[in-house]
């Protein structure tokens, strides 16, 4: 008798591993956490609902108990409901990638002077490098600054005025 139930309890969890759900809740993590929410605040919720007062008042009245079971049954609500969806897949591989290439080059763009050169080479064309010479003859020496143009003033003669 004891053979046929460790065996009937041996293919009891050997199906139990093979079930869909089971792999899902192996699988995915973030089911596995609706389901840890919900049973701790389900949990908090009871402790609350049996702390000596009346069940009544506690269910009427008790916010913290309100917002542990309204927690608990929107993890509840988000487990069930991922279950029944499936898997979640990732989006935006692609996408993420792409967009870390190109932040990437960017940062190397505005970090590298060389890169920058290379790159508006290829985009504009090298630039043509010359020397640049004056075809004015530079001043030997500086010029003396100009003397102010105020008239001078007449001077007044001494045999007038005796």
């Amino acid at each position: 008798m004891a053979k046929s139930k460790s065996s009937k309890a041996r293919s009891a969890a050997e199906g139990a591993w093979t079930s869909p759900y089971v792999q899902r809740l192996v699988e995915d993590q973030e089911l596995r956490e609706n389901v840890r929410t919900a049973m701790d605040n389900a949990r908090k919720a009871y402790a609350r609902l049996n702390n000596g007062k009346a069940p009544a008042k506690v269910v009427m009245d008790d916010r913290k108990f309100k917002k542990e079971v309204k927690q608990a049954a929107d993890a509840l609500r988000d487990a069930g409901s991922a279950l029944r969806e499936g898997p979640k897949r990732r989006k935006g591989g692609f996408r993420r990638l792409l967009l870390l290439g190109i932040v990437g080059a960017g940062a190397a763009l505005a970090l590298s002077e060389g890169l920058r050169n290379k790159l508006l080479d290829a985009l504009f064309g090298a630039e043509e490098e010359f020397d640049y010479t004056s075809t004015t003859a530079p001043a030997s020496a500086p010029m003396p600054a100009p003397m102010p143009t105020t008239p001078p003033m007449p001077e007044a003669s001494e045999s007038t005025t005796s």
